[in-house]
């Protein structure tokens, strides 16, 4: 082929005509123009409707406050601790509803199928003698078949994902009072390795402190490295003000915590499961790039699909991962009393683990949220019902209250995406 007919390449491309302007988009420039354009970023935000977790954060600190003031108790550290630990069986399950919800679906059986993975595993480890961690493997495995089983008969089939987890619901609940059988009940070895889960405290203070020390050092490094690599590269990067400021901020966060929970009994095992699990699934959605597939399709399938994206393969593996969760959490949850029984799963459990994903700032319309919003939202629902339990209010109440919440937040998601329409951001 002739240099006449070659075909162009970017290094081809002619170079700006002397004093033209290269547009530049605003938002690359905010890391250079240091807090100032990071106040200005925030404003530009709020006015778009991006609120991000600013009104769950709110929600926390005001609850806290009101409850403190109430009775000073709240937050002593016996009853943190405690609630640190009752959030991780529900927020794990909500960490599996978050996948969900990203692609605008649902799943209302996740209750049914926590339940039925702890009367497998009590059968197992219990009346057929199996190891307890192999035991507590197969009600995992159990969880994933049924959840990959949903996501097969709505993505493959065709079925709305409300139907087929609504059938779940009912089904799974029927098939774990047939493996209890007429007992209904089965106590667990609260010494073994499933009781141990949210029994088990790391007593010595140098595990709560390690763990704090450890997320800082991480996180400073990872942070320096990356605005290293973008200096280098000539991209826009965090001025060494804004990295101090982070980590002081993210030391406060971990490090206040650590001294609270060693004037008990020290980091609850519990807590620790929940948030490696959190660190995993957000690393898994938001750095690699089968979470940026789940985005992609709860964006838009239609749009997913003519980018190359297997629809049909993501929708799957996300109720697989919903239905693993619901099994994990189900492990938690027989963990803390110690036994798998006929009411395993029932009562709020389902509508606590939606409300937690909801509260916590993950959106009901697909797309956007992440897994931290589970966190943030069982510290909602758990803080309400710790305060509720302390001042000895009715249930009745809570449930008032956590309904008004979740109603709250979802009238704050809708006005949010209008807003977002508005400014054409969404």
């Amino acid at each position: 082929m002739s240099p006449k007919h070659a075909t162009p390449t970017a290094t081809d491309a002619p170079a700006a005509a002397p004093g033209a302007v290269t547009a530049v988009d605003p938002r690359l420039l905010v890391r250079e123009q240091g807090f100032k354009g990071y106040v200005t970023e925030f404003k530009r935000k709020i006015r778009s409707g991006e609120l991000g977790s600013i009104p769950v954060v709110l929600g926390v600190i005001i609850i806290w406050a009101i409850f403190q003031s109430l009775d000073s108790s709240f937050l002593g550290a016996e009853n943190l601790s405690k609630l640190s630990i009752n959030l991780v069986g529900t927020g794990l399950i909500a960490v599996g509803i978050v996948f969900v919800l990203l692609l605008g679906e649902i799943d209302l059986s996740v209750g049914s199928v926590s339940g039925l993975a702890a009367a497998i595993f009590a059968v197992q480890a219990v009346n057929e003698g199996m190891n307890e961690i192999l035991a507590a493997l197969l009600a995992l495995l159990t969880g994933a078949v049924i959840g990959a089983l949903h996501g097969f008969f709505f993505a493959k089939i065709g079925v709305p994902a409300f139907v087929v987890t609504l059938a779940g619901l009912l089904a799974w609940n029927g098939l774990m009072l047939q493996v209890l059988g007429s007992k209904g009940t089965i106590n667990l070895d609260a010494d073994g390795f499933v009781g141990n889960l949210t029994r088990y405290f790391f007593s010595d203070v140098a595990a709560a402190y390690g763990l704090a020390i450890a997320v800082i050092a991480v996180y400073f490094l990872s942070a320096y490295r990356d605005s290293s690599r973008r200096k280098a590269a000539g991209i826009p990067s965090r001025p060494t003000s804004e990295l101090i400021f982070r980590t002081a901020a993210i030391a406060v966060l971990t490090l206040v915590p650590a001294y609270v929970l060693n004037q008990y009994k020290g980091l609850p095992l519990a807590l620790v499961i929940f948030l490696v699990v959190l660190v995993v699934a957000d690393f898994v959605l938001r750095r690699t790039s089968y979470g940026r597939k789940v985005f992609a399709v709860g964006g838009g399938t239609e749009a997913a699909s003519r980018a190359g994206i297997n629809v049909v393969a993501i929708r799957i593996s996300v109720y697989t991962i919903a239905g693993t969760m619901a099994a994990f959490g189900g492990l938690l949850l027989a963990s803390k009393i110690a036994a798998a029984n006929q009411s395993a799963g029932a009562g709020d459990l389902l509508m606590n683990a939606i409300a937690a994903a909801v509260i916590g700032g993950t959106s009901l319309f697909g797309g956007r949220g992440n897994v931290w919003s589970a966190l943030l939202g069982m510290l909602v629902i758990g803080s309400i019902a710790s305060g509720m339990a302390i001042l000895g209010i009715a249930s009745s109440v809570q449930y008032m209250i956590t309904g008004a919440v979740l109603l709250a937040a979802v009238v704050i998601d809708s006005v949010s995406r209008r807003t977002q329409k508005s400014a054409g951001r969404a």
